[in-house]
């Protein structure tokens, strides 16, 4: 199947594999629902450029020949899409389906990154510590890479000439138990899509996929460790001194158990971790250490993790980032709190209303443990991108269940539309303080943040 049209390619992870696809000299069209939204035309430039047809989400792609061999779609396609129905008999390929297609076509030494946070940021990072060890991986994330954009690349697909390819395993819809791997990155295991008993469920049986090495948390270990396969090398971080992190510094200080220290490329404990696994698995590799840790110093970071936006009229900075679960969020505001000696200003918009009422309850005590006492929590309403939901839970009515449970008066706050949260981070923050704008899914959340920043010109 070298013609494939891919419905809903201005998804994330969807634009990276038709990049890919494209890449593989395939033809390659799309279409999407968000192709003319500002919030999204870099991706879709991008897609253009390298020569990809995008199309209406309308059906009229199969209005007349030459018909591609194969529809691509993602779980989140429903049944009754426009180009499902115009299509009719033609063959369809699950993203996964199509993922296990192109490890085949690129015939690289493939390396999975998979867990419940953090993926799409190791993905990158590793990929970038293999450029700059001279490796010219392959890479196919679930975010954009800023040190891989061009302008026929959003930043979340490299091209390399290399023996090595680098990939996002998504355990969101349990899509990676239809592929494989030479060698798997397990970080973690959170509360996003299941519980964590299904989850080690998941997680042990992709692990019977992968061929010849993992490296991966105690905290995976442990729940998988009656389901690994008893001839798959694994190596355990916090098992030996070389795989464990002695001590986190602020300011982005690492100390490894065997006495090398790292300085790291962005601040935060979680950064640290996110080095000790890549170390792992380049050691599982063969390459040098020395010339690991000093490649690990250097990662010009991903879009919308951690992106400083700029400064309010007040003097604020205001940050980006892509956190959506309990234990993501927790970190994103782990790392601003090293940036600010004052309150926090977080405004959270779920990603949809399912993964909402999911996290209702670990959400909240995550952040009574995480947010200081003056620091706001401001909600927004789930992002609704189209197709079935129940609209449940509504963010006024978790929040104003937040309210009468938190310890501290105050603290949780909803706002209805975002004019209104523009005027609260406008006149409330001071210099001292820090505003993050979290959520996924909904790119305009970028713009908003950039909506945010003072440009002297914008007064005159």
């Amino acid at each position: 199947m070298k013609d494939l049209h891919f419905v809903g390619i201005g998804g994330i992870g969807m634009s990276a594999l038709a990049a890919a696809a494209a890449d593989c000299n395939w033809r390659v069209s799309g279409s999407d629902r968000g192709a003319e939204k500002p919030e999204n035309a870099t991706l879709f430039r991008a897609l253009k450029n390298r020569g990809v047809a995008v199309w209406p989400q309308d059906g009229s792609r199969f209005a007349a020949p030459p018909l591609p061999d194969a529809l691509v779609y993602s779980t989140a396609i429903e049944a009754d899409n426009p180009d499902f129905l115009a299509a009719g008999d033609l063959p369809r390929l699950h993203r996964s389906e199509l993922l296990r297609l192109l490890l085949e076509e690129f015939h690289r030494t493939s390396v999975a990154v998979t867990g419940s946070c953090g993926k799409s940021t190791v993905t990158c990072y590793l990929a970038e510590t293999l450029e700059r060890l001279g490796a010219d991986p392959v890479m196919i994330a679930g975010a954009l890479a800023k040190k891989f954009r061009t302008p026929d690349n959003a930043g979340n697909y490299r091209g390399g000439r290399g023996n090595i390819l680098v990939f996002e395993a998504d355990e969101s819809d349990k899509s990676l138990l239809r592929y494989g791997a030479d060698y798997a990155i397990i970080l973690n295991i959170g509360t996003d899509h299941y519980d964590k008993a299904e989850l080690a469920r998941v997680f042990g049986e992709f692990l019977h996929r992968v061929r010849r090495g993992a490296v991966m948390s105690a905290e995976v270990f442990a729940a998988v460790r009656d389901r690994l396969p008893s001839d798959l090398p694994v190596r355990v971080l916090g098992a030996r001194p070389e795989d464990s992190l002695r001590a986190y510094l602020p300011g982005g200080r690492a100390e490894f158990g065997d006495g090398a220290q790292l300085r790291l490329p962005a601040p935060g404990k979680h950064m640290a971790e996110n080095a000790l696994c890549i170390r792992a698995l380049l050691g599982m590799l063969g390459f040098d250490d020395a010339e690991i840790l000093a490649a690990l110093a250097h990662f010009s970071g991903v879009w919308r993790r951690n992106d400083f936006a700029g400064r309010t009229e007040r003097g604020t900075p205001v940050f980006d980032d892509y956190a959506h679960n309990p234990e993501k969020i927790v970190s994103c505001l782990a790392g601003m709190r090293e940036r600010t000696p004052g309150r926090i200003f977080a405004v959270f918009q779920p990603h949809g209303y399912g993964p909402f009422g999911f996290m209702r309850e670990a959400l909240f005590a995550a952040l009574e443990a995480a947010l200081a006492p003056a620091d706001r929590f401001i909600l927004l309403e789930p992002f609704y991108a189209g197709g079935t939901s129940s609209f449940s839970p509504h963010a006024d009515e978790v929040c104003a269940e937040y309210r009468r449970r938190g310890r501290v008066s105050g603290r949780y706050a909803f706002c209805p539309d975002r004019t209104a949260l523009r005027e609260i981070l406008r006149t409330e923050p001071g210099p001292d303080d820090l505003i993050v704008i979290m959520g996924a899914r909904d790119n305009s959340l970028s713009d908003f943040a950039a909506s945010l920043v003072y440009r002297a010109n914008d007064r005159k």
